[in-house]
């Protein structure tokens, strides 16, 4: 599934592939910068920096809780054991749906650093090639029906495949070059049984997502039947 690395206070998991080039140096955003490594940073709450490593080009992204929580403890969480972290709940999930043959960046690496009964967590995944998220897209154009029918027909096998994701919005669903549509962030993700229930919550909040950034942005190409239309498709590709 995947291995680790104890270093000190440091557990390091690697995907069995990166097992032998994965460093603790690797979770530092400085070490990058010095070999101007750095080729981009996604700006939200926290920033994930992307750097381009030999043929690999990667994701670093730290764990911050959100929040009223988050404005006290910031970046740290109670350790209760390697399993029972947000880092490798969401690392195991992401090896699970690379399995399962679905669209999510490849795990990279990801590392436990421990102080007392506190972690601390960082995660890296494979970047997805030439990305675009789909607020970038709408603040540009419309989408097309093509990418409507896309997006439902990926939401909703994530769904039949009892894909929890636990802040599905329109910055977490991305298309590549190619236009495949990609699906990340998995932290608090979980696989469930399909139920009706948790698969509506996250449809509701992707709508919510839709409304806010349209409240947020001069430029933002949504209408309600570009929803309806995500929507009907969405059903019909959900298993009954």
């Amino acid at each position: 599934m995947f291995k680790t690395l104890t270093q000190g206070k440091h557990t390091i998991l690697s995907h069995p592939d990166y097992f032998n080039l994965v460093d603790i140096s690797w979770f530092d955003a400085i070490y990058w910068q010095k070999q101007n490594k750095i080729v981009g940073a996604k700006k939200g709450r926290a920033t994930a920096w992307f750097f381009k490593h030999d043929d690999l080009t990667a994701v670093l992204r730290h764990y911050w809780r959100g929040g009223l929580v988050g404005k006290v403890l910031s970046d740290q969480y109670l350790y209760l054991g390697l399993k029972n972290t947000r880092v490798c709940k969401e690392f195991s999930l992401m090896i699970k749906l690379i399995e399962l043959g679905l669209n999510v960046p490849k795990p990279i690496a990801a590392r436990v650093s421990t102080s007392g009964l506190i972690y601390r967590g960082d995660i890296i995944t494979q970047a997805v090639s030439g990305a675009k998220s789909l607020l970038d897209v709408l603040i540009e154009r419309p989408l097309n029906s093509s990418e409507l029918e896309s997006i439902a027909n990926t939401i909703a096998l994530f769904h039949n495949k009892g894909v929890y994701h636990a802040d599905l919005n329109i910055n977490n669903i991305l298309f590549n070059e190619d236009g495949d549509v990609y699906i990340i962030d998995f932290d608090r993700g979980e696989i469930k049984q399909p139920n009706a229930q948790w698969q509506q919550a996250n449809m509701a909040r992707l709508a919510r997502s839709f409304l806010k950034e349209q409240g947020r942005n001069n430029s933002f190409y949504w209408q309600v039947n570009d929803w309806k239309t995500l929507h009907t498709i969405y059903k019909q590709k959900l298993s009954a």
